[in-house]
């Protein structure tokens, strides 16, 4: 089947945390009552500008659903703000449980493989490329990134481990490449996410290459649009962190994922394939004409229950808020999750800090004043990254918290949540710091 891919970086435009008032309220928020619960609850009470804020979405019926988690440390659950329904005009309210697709919110969860195996010691982070897959040895590099694939110079610099978590090994991408490029991306398969079954002006469809292995080779054979470790640029470095897993470990991609980190974090509703028995609590995925969402991925034929031809490290899970929670919960903890240890702890320091080579210049990127780990953004002590779909998350080691987004619509940028998101959790903050002082 062919895909019909989309994916777009419209939130790496933004932190999901940023402005120094956030950071300041770290004492004030300390001290609320939903810190210290055990159990997972409503606290709109405690946040009402942004309860508020997914009120109205969902009130004037923009969006199904504008769910919000919260959660403190190591503590079981995280709270919710927020609501809605799976679809526009269904009764089944979201929850935890709910499953959403979270697009490149998979990009954090393969970075953090990749550093489970350089704990392992079957890889190291500078190590090249090419020694894990020879047929990347003598890459070429585009003289012109829209330019003639056959205008080439060689590779000055071998593509590592760490260029492959930072986008900033030269690679292109479907959302991303121009020119004769995208073309040869299209014709050779090489997908990330999936959208839907349904046909969608505007979004091509891309026949995937059959296999993870394969989509690698052809990946292999194309040039780069820069050289190595010398600009940053979104690409489909994470999808091919995929193949390098299955490589280095001797075991299938989603393989991994389920015993390193699905399994020993309690994420039992994390998948490539959603199981048919699940699709009860699915959302569905809309399109914005205009104002207008429209479905584009229904989940009663929703293309997740089928498995894909290349499992996508950028972009191809379905998850919940109570799973990805989990997962945000063991990198606030440094790799523990209550007593159990699942990453090192100096893994997960430096797959949470800025590894982007000094090399690089950020002019004009989205990166220009921050720094990215093994698949998310890290400012501030902050590490996370969002999803096509308009989900975002991130863990905030200054204040000890996580927190997530979760919504279901296509453009991002079709509805400006998140940064009324971020300017509504700052009102409720600055009453907060009020309420504290007083």
């Amino acid at each position: 089947m062919a895909y019909r891919t989309f994916d777009n970086p419209e939130f790496s435009r933004r932190s999901l945390f940023r402005g120094g008032g956030y950071v300041a309220a770290g004492a004030a928020l300390s001290t609320l009552p939903f810190g210290r619960s055990a159990f997972a609850h409503d606290v709109s009470q405690s946040w009402p500008t942004v309860a508020a804020l997914a009120d109205k979405y969902v009130s004037e019926r923009k969006v199904a659903n504008l769910f919000l988690t919260f959660g403190w440390g190591q503590e079981d659950h995280a709270h919710t703000v927020g609501g809605g329904t799976l679809s526009l005009g269904g009764s089944t309210v979201v929850d935890e449980n709910s499953l959403y697709r979270i697009y490149s919110m998979t990009k954090p969860i393969t970075g953090m493989a990749i550093m489970m195996l350089i704990e392992d010691g079957l890889l190291s982070m500078d190590q090249p490329l090419h020694d894990v897959m020879p047929a990347f040895k003598d890459m070429r590099v585009l003289v012109d990134r829209e330019g003639a694939l056959d205008d080439t110079v060689p590779v000055k610099t071998p593509i590592t481990m760490r260029h492959l978590l930072t986008h900033t090994a030269g690679l292109g991408y479907l959302i991303t490449s121009k020119g004769p490029l995208l073309d040869a991306y299209r014709e050779n398969g090489l997908v990330g996410g999936r959208v839907s079954r349904i046909p969608i002006p505007g979004i091509p469809v891309v026949e995937p290459a059959p296999n993870l292995e394969v989509w690698a080779d052809r990946l292999a054979t194309l040039p780069l649009e820069f050289q190595p470790a010398t600009k940053w640029s979104y690409s489909c470095s994470i999808d091919l962190l995929g193949r390098v897993i299955e490589v280095a470990s001797g075991k299938d991609f989603e393989t991994f994922l389920k015993e390193r980190i699905f399994e020993p974090c309690g994420m039992d509703s994390t998948w490539m394939t959603v199981p048919k028995s699940e699709i009860s609590r699915m959302t569905d995925n809309y399109g914005i004409l205009g104002s207008m969402p429209l479905p584009i991925d229904p989940a009663v034929a929703t293309i997740y229950t089928d498995a894909p031809k290349v499992p996508s490290g950028g972009g191809g899970l379905v998850s919940s808020p109570k799973d990805y929670d989990r997962f945000l919960r063991m990198l606030l903890g440094y790799g523990m999750l209550g007593n159990e240890r699942v990453m090192a702890e100096e893994t997960v320091r430096v797959g949470v800090s800025n590894l982007i080579p000094e090399t690089v210049d950020l002019t004009g990127s989205w990166m220009v004043g921050q720094g990215h780990g093994a698949g998310g953004r890290s400012i501030n002590g902050t590490f996370g990254w969002g999803g096509a779909a308009g989900t975002i998350a991130a863990v905030d080691y200054k204040l000890g918290l996580r927190s997530a987004l979760w919504t279901q619509y296509m453009p991002t940028e079709a509805f400006p949540i998140r940064d009324e998101f971020l300017a509504a959790l700052e009102v409720d903050l600055t009453a907060m710091r009020a309420d504290k002082a007083a």
